[in-house]
This record gives structure tokens, sequence and C-alpha cells, in this order.
């Protein structure tokens, strides 16, 4: 199976994702509690990325959330995108708050 890595300019980390899954089902193997997941379907807008740098395939994303300019300059929906080559990326809006956490700052959260 073929697979692509994905990097998080924000943390630097890395995850695994073949071209047969999204970016989102991808980055949820980094365990990290909180990662905003809705409806899966591109409706709903909280899996926003930018792809900085990489290939990939898209389908079909709400304008609420995607404009055409948004498309153009690569920020998109992370679970209606598949990898074609490995991937750069930056996590915006609701996402990142939980994807960019430091590891102190997941301990302390876990503690509360």
């Amino acid at each position: 199976m073929i697979y692509f890595n994905v990097l998080i300019e924000e943390t630097g980390e890395t995850f695994r994702c073949s071209p047969n899954e999204s970016l989102l089902v991808g980055m949820e193997r980094l365990g990290k509690k909180g990662i905003p997941v809705g409806c899966r379907g591109g409706g709903c807008g909280v899996c926003k990325v930018e792809i900085t740098s990489g290939d990939y395939v898209k389908r079909v994303m709400s304008r609420d959330y995607v404009s055409v300019e948004d498309e153009a300059a690569g920020r998109v929906l992370a679970c209606r995108v598949k990898p074609a080559s490995d991937i750069t990326l930056r996590v915006l809006g609701k996402m990142a708050k939980n994807v960019c956490r430091t590891s102190a700052t997941q301990a302390v959260a876990a503690a509360a």
C-alpha cells in the first residue's frame, strides 16, 4: 500500500495517509484529544486546513466554509481532501486549538 507523509507546519508533527483516505482520517491517528470532527461530508467547516505544498484530490465542499478564493489558495476541508503526494499543511480555525496544542498544554488540560 502506498502512503504519503503529511506534515503539520505549526507542530512539526507528521502522519501517514493513504491516497484512499481523507487527511482528516490520517490526522485522527495522531491521537490528539479534541480534534474537531463534524459531519465528515464537507458541510460543517470545522476541519479547515491550508495546504502549503503537495498535490491532492478534492471533493465537493460547502461554499459557506470554503470560497472559490479559499480553494484556489489551498484552503480546504480535511475531510474532503485525499493526498496525491506528500503534503505540508497549516491548520485553521477551530482545528488549530487542539491540533497545535503542545504536550505540556495537553497534560494540563487532561489534569483539569
